[in-house]
C-alpha cells in the first residue's frame, strides 16, 4: 500500500462470523481494497475481554491486550465502519461492552474541570454504519425513530469527534430473497469503494 492509501478499520459486532453481517463485511472490505484502501478488521466476537464495567465510571478498568490492540487500530484509522445487527433496537451485548470498555474517558473523550461540554479526542476521523434487522427500515425510521442509529451516530461517534457518519439499513433480512441479499451485498461493496477512494 502507498502512504496515501485510505486507512479504514471495519468493526464487526455480530457474534457469528457466518452471518449476513459477515457477508456484508466481506463485500465492503472487498470494495475498499479494490480501490487501494488499507483495511484492518476488528471482530468483536473473537476478542478476549470482560464486557462489564466493573467499577462503572468511578475509575478506568485496566484494558485487556485485545482492547489495547483495538484502540491502537482505531487510532491508526482515518475511517471507522461498524457492521452489526439491530437487536431490541440496539447493538449486541458484547459489542456494547466493547464500546463501554474501549471508548472510555481519557481515550475517546474527556471532561476537563469546570467544562460544560466534553473534549472530543477522536477527531479527524469519519465513520459509517451498516445495520441489519428483521424489521423493515421504513418502520424502524418512522415508528421507532432509529434508536440504534441515533445511539451510535450521535451518542458515541459524534460525541467522541467522529464525523461525518453515514449509515445504511438492510431489512427485513429474515424474509429477504437471494436476489435482494445480493443487491445489498453489492451496495456494501460500492460503499467500500466509495469510502476507500483517496483521490
Amino acid at each position: 500500500m502507498s502512504e496515501s492509501s485510505k486507512k479504514i478499520v471495519v468493526i464487526s459486532g455480530h457474534p457469528l462470523a457466518e452471518s449476513f453481517c459477515g457477508a456484508l463485511k466481506t463485500a465492503y472490505c472487498r470494495g475498499a481494497r479494490r480501490v487501494g484502501a488499507e483495511v484492518k478488521e476488528i471482530d468483536i466476537s473473537a476478542l478476549n475481554f470482560n464486557p462489564e464495567l466493573k467499577y462503572g465510571y468511578t475509575k478506568i478498568q485496566p484494558l485487556e491486550a485485545d482492547l489495547l490492540q483495538a484502540q491502537a487500530t482505531i487510532e491508526w484509522a482515518e475511517h471507522l465502519v461498524f457492521i452489526y445487527p439491530v437487536w431490541w433496537g440496539g447493538m449486541p451485548a458484547k459489542m456494547k461492552g466493547f464500546i463501554d470498555r474501549t471508548f472510555h474517558p481519557t481515550w475517546a473523550f474527556s471532561f476537563d474541570p469546570g467544562a460544560k461540554l466534553p473534549t472530543k479526542l477522536l477527531t479527524g476521523r469519519s465513520g459509517g454504519m451498516i445495520l441489519t434487522m428483521d424489521n423493515y427500515p421504513l418502520i424502524f425510521r418512522l415508528l421507532y425513530g432509529m434508536p440504534a442509529v441515533r445511539q451510535m451516530k450521535k451518542m458515541i461517534l459524534n460525541f467522541c469527534g467522529i464525523k461525518p457518519v453515514w449509515f445504511k439499513l438492510f431489512g427485513s433480512v429474515k424474509i429477504a430473497t437471494a436476489s435482494k441479499r445480493k443487491k445489498w451485498l453489492k451496495t456494501a461493496e460500492k460503499q467500500g469503494a466509495k469510502d476507500g477512494f483517496n483521490g
